[in-house]
């Protein structure tokens, strides 16, 4: 599905309002990065990714690999929406016997391509995949996405695969790096300093680009460059703001792993719901 970029807006506002009354439901999970990366998501599965929701196991279709999946709450509210199963299934969010769990499980969710779990796996895994797409498969029109939080860069698994992939020039692998500055127990900055991401990537054989991960155009730009370069893996530095559509979560750490309650749950879906409406009026005036 190929829509334009005032219909992914819409998406990604639909998508922000199915993450904050499904973690509402569930009492528990993680809202600032869910709701941070709902425009990235939108974008991936509405515009960039190669899939059939009803052919899940399609031998063309690109791979994505979710490292940071504690984010689980926006890519199940994507897959939903993309119609990989049915909208009812999100309100059961962590119960028990749900295929929707804190952390995707691959055998569970036709769609999801591996479980995580552990921080700092997912790179390693989709280099994994992107070494057979590209040296033993021979597929040259495959790519291998994975979405990484910034915090999660603290690992060092995360350094091994980046050499990995420099070594064997996967350039079939995209990483999505979700720069939002925060992590569990405070700023990025604060818990252990990245320093300067770019030049960091880049000292490790990456072509690197810096977005702002709420700019459909952008994102969009940026993984078309990522596929054009063939030589060496390419990683994407989104700039997000956590919380993202929920004011008085907007940037503050402490709704890492916190969710709403019940009266902050509407206030958040009425103000996005506003917001669809005039999302809904600028389409029709493109």
């Amino acid at each position: 599905m190929r829509l334009s970029s005032d219909r992914i807006a819409i998406k990604a506002n639909i998508i922000r309002q199915n993450v904050v009354r499904m973690l509402e439901c569930a009492g528990s999970g993680h809202s600032a990065s869910s709701l941070g990366l709902a425009d990235i998501y939108a974008t991936l599965y509405f515009k960039l990714l190669n899939y059939r929701s009803n052919e899940p196991d399609l031998s063309s279709r690109d791979y994505l690999i979710v490292s940071n999946g504690h984010t689980a709450p926006v890519l199940y509210a994507a897959m939903a929406e993309a119609g990989y199963f049915d909208r009812s299934e999100l309100y059961n969010l962590r119960k028990l016997g749900s295929i929707l769990q804190g952390h995707p499980e691959r055998v569970m969710i036709p769609g999801v391509e591996t479980t995580s779990g552990p921080l700092g796996s997912g790179l390693s895994q989709a280099s994994g995949i992107a070494y057979v797409l590209q040296y033993l498969d021979y597929n040259p029109h495959r790519f291998v996405y994975t979405m990484l939080g910034d915090g999660e860069l603290n690992e060092g698994n995360i350094w091994e695969a980046a050499m990995f992939a420099n070594k064997y020039k996967l350039g079939n692998i995209i990483a999505i790096i979700d720069r939002n500055n925060i992590q569990i127990d405070g700023q990025t900055e604060d818990v252990m300093p990245l320093g300067n991401l770019r030049e960091k990537w880049e000292s490790f054989g990456w072509h690197v680009q810096e977005i702002d991960g709420h700019n459909i155009d952008e994102i969009t730009s940026s993984v078309e460059m990522a596929k054009a370069i063939t030589n060496k893996p390419s990683a994407i530095i989104a700039y997000t703001i956590s919380g993202k559509g929920a004011d008085f979560m907007e940037y503050d750490y402490k709704w890492h792993g916190k969710v709403p309650d019940n009266q902050q749950a509407d206030y958040i879906v009425n103000k996005l719901k506003a917001d669809y409406k005039s999302l809904q009026q600028e389409a029709k005036d493109v």
